[in-house]
């Protein structure tokens, strides 16, 4: 068993690191105080993207989170890009590494998206022998995300959240719990996201994400989210977030926010605004 690594995120809040913002988080960090990287944007040799890394990494506690590995894939995981990944957790020593419960390649393509998978035993045994794999290869524990789903397989015999519990058992990862993404997939599946909450093993979460969702309807005049990163985090997704620092205590907390990526002060206030549900009253 891999334990988290010893340089912990901090309980506080975090922003995903976005090249504009370089000399914003420089001059006026408050109220972050960890910052979380796509490691694929970071797998090249050098440059300015790895010098601005170095030097931020000198300030701030680094997640980094891999879009690319495909976790869930049936074909084994990509050597070089495993290769490429541990060099990169090697020089940069991140205080937490993570990954999707999703599948992102087939037949030797990468799809450049973040597929769902059925929730099945079989499934289940291919998952954690690539967690098991990638955490030899970093020498580390790292963190597994619940993903946003719009519809369930048919093939699908197991309760995600007893899916990922187990996952977690058989292998000694952690889970980054996306709170949006509960309220999306539950939204969308129409579950009850408080019952989700309440189920979801708490005491594995080493970090947890919030971000914003579209909102639009289905060809049944259903309600449909989207998960798109691309907004402020919605009223709901506060409500629930606080009824898990509620449940779990403090815990590393990241805004996400990857596309029509606003100016800092909009960050910033999103950052602030968890952080005020993280200290205690």
């Amino acid at each position: 068993m891999f334990d988290i690594h010893p340089k912990a995120l901090p309980a506080g809040a975090g922003v995903g690191y976005k090249p504009q913002h370089f000399k914003d988080i420089l001059e006026n960090p408050t109220p972050v105080s960890w910052l979380e990287i796509h490691a694929e944007n970071y797998m090249g040799d050098g440059g300015r993207p790895l010098a601005q890394l170095r030097h931020l990494a000198e300030r701030f506690p680094i997640s980094v989170h891999g879009v690319g590995l495909s976790i869930g894939g049936e074909a084994a995981l990509d050597a070089a890009h495993l290769a490429n990944l541990k060099t990169l957790c090697d020089w940069l020593q991140p205080a937490s590494f993570s990954e999707h419960l999703a599948w992102s390649t087939h037949d030797g393509a990468f799809l450049n998206d973040l597929l769902p998978l059925p929730y099945t035993s079989q499934t289940l045994t291919r998952v954690v022998d690539h967690i098991d794999h990638v955490q030899q290869v970093l020498g580390r524990r790292m963190l597994l995300e619940n993903p946003s789903t719009y519809v369930a397989f048919a093939e699908t015999t197991w309760d995600e959240v007893n899916f990922l519990a187990e996952i977690a058992r058989r292998s000694g990862c952690g889970l980054l719990l996306d709170v949006n993404n509960v309220f999306v997939s539950c939204v969308n599946q129409v579950r009850d996201p408080l019952d989700y909450i309440g189920r979801f093993p708490l005491h594995l979460v080493g970090e947890i994400h919030l971000g914003g969702h579209e909102e639009d309807r289905d060809s049944a005049d259903r309600p449909l989210l989207i998960d798109s990163h691309g907004a402020e985090v919605a009223d709901p997704v506060w409500a629930l977030y606080a009824q898990v620092i509620t449940d779990a205590g403090p815990r590393p907390t990241l805004i996400e926010w990857d596309n029509d990526v606003p100016d800092w002060p909009v960050l910033a206030a999103e950052a602030a605004r968890a952080t005020a549900l993280l200290v205690p009253r």
